[in-house]
């Protein structure tokens, strides 16, 4: 009787524990907005929530070439002394089968200021190396085409990760544009 107790006991404890949802295996590393104060010191971050209209959604999916699955987006705006100082978006993709949270934070210029993998649950061989995140740092969508293999090197043995962030950026600077881009 006591064996059936204490395995039902065991039991319970792991039903209760991923009744959750959660991915004990899950690898997060930063929250956006610790990680935005940690990148822009003794700046004030606002979040704005936006609901992309048909039409924004579809000049977004034409720039970047990427399609959009959701139209409510969320964007950071940091701000120092009342200024904007960078926006920032985070963004969360499927690399092959388990998904990427990457920060990625933008000038008022509207070009690539730091990409940052905020959470990565691939393995983390094929997590991009942050020397490698570093080459996006001043791409502009107007500017620089942004194409993995074109001005963007491959990560060996870690392409879909290198196609997902490089697709992204492009999706990411286009969202900042058709939103924020005349504003300037």
């Amino acid at each position: 009787m006591m064996r059936v107790c204490r395995w039902c006991l065991f039991l319970s404890f792991f039903v209760f524990l991923f009744s959750f949802g959660t991915d004990i295996s899950a690898r997060d590393f930063n929250r956006p907005e610790k990680a935005l104060r940690e990148i822009y010191p003794n700046s004030q971050v606002e979040v704005k929530n936006i609901i992309l209209t048909p039409e924004q959604q579809s000049a977004i999916e034409k720039l970047s070439g990427v399609k959009l699955n959701t139209r409510l987006v969320s964007w950071y705006i940091v701000k120092k002394a009342g200024s904007i100082i960078a926006y920032a978006y985070t963004d969360i993709h499927t690399v092959r089968t388990h998904p990427e949270v990457v920060l990625y934070t933008i000038t008022p210029e509207g070009k690539i200021d730091v990409i940052e993998v905020l959470a990565f649950n691939e393995p983390l061989e094929y997590m991009p190396e942050e020397r490698w995140l570093k080459l996006f740092a001043g791409k502009q969508l107007n500017k620089d085409p942004i194409r993995l293999k074109r001005d963007i090197p491959n990560m060996t043995g870690a392409t879909l990760t290198a196609r997902a962030i490089t697709d992204n950026t492009r999706k990411v600077l286009a969202m900042w544009q058709v939103l924020f881009g005349g504003q300037r």
